[in-house]
C-alpha cells in the first residue's frame, strides 16, 4: 500500500471588503428597481394606458432589477464572475444620473445617486478588486 500525499486544495483568497461592500449596494439597486416596477404597474393599473404598455415596463425593471439582485449576491458570495456585469451596471446608471441632473432637474438626487454610482464604480475597480477577480494574489502560498 503505497501512500500518495492528498492534493492539497488552493487555499482562495478571502473576498476583499471591497467587493462585499459593492455587491451589497448592487443588490440594493436592484431592490430598488423591482420596487419602482411593482409601483409602476400599481398606478400604471388605475391610469388611462393600455395594459400592455403597463406590463412591459413593468417586467423590464423586474428582470433587470433581478438581474442585479443576483449580481450583488454573486458578489457577497465572493464569486468572480459577478464583478465584470457590475461594472456594466454602474457605468449603465451614468446616464440615470446625467438625467437626474440635467433634463430632471433634480439636483440633490442626482448627486445622491452620482456618488453612490461612482463610489460602487470604484470599488469595483480598485486594485485588491482587480487582483482578486483575476486571481493574481499571492502564489507563494500555492
Amino acid at each position: 500500500m503505497t501512500s500518495e500525499p492528498e492534493p492539497t486544495a488552493r487555499p482562495l483568497p478571502d473576498t476583499p471588503p471591497q467587493v462585499r461592500l459593492a455587491g451589497v449596494v448592487v443588490a440594493l439597486q436592484g431592490l430598488v428597481g423591482i420596487v419602482f416596477g411593482v409601483v409602476l404597474l400599481v398606478r400604471g393599473l388605475g391610469a388611462d394606458v393600455g395594459i400592455r404598455y403597463v406590463l412591459g415596463e413593468t417586467g423590464y425593471f423586474v428582470v433587470i432589477g433581478a438581474a442585479c439582485v443576483a449580481i450583488g449576491i454573486g458578489l457577497l458570495r465572493g464569486r468572480r464572475w459577478a464583478r465584470s456585469p457590475a461594472i456594466v451596471v454602474e457605468l449603465l446608471l451614468l446616464p440615470v444620473v446625467y438625467s437626474l441632473l440635467g433634463p430632471s432637474r433634480q439636483i440633490v438626487w442626482g448627486i445622491v445617486v452620482g456618488a453612490v454610482v461612482i463610489a460602487t464604480f470604484l470599488l469595483l475597480i480598485s486594485e485588491r478588486s482587480r487582483t482578486w477577480a483575476l486571481d493574481l494574489h499571492d502564489r507563494s502560498t500555492r
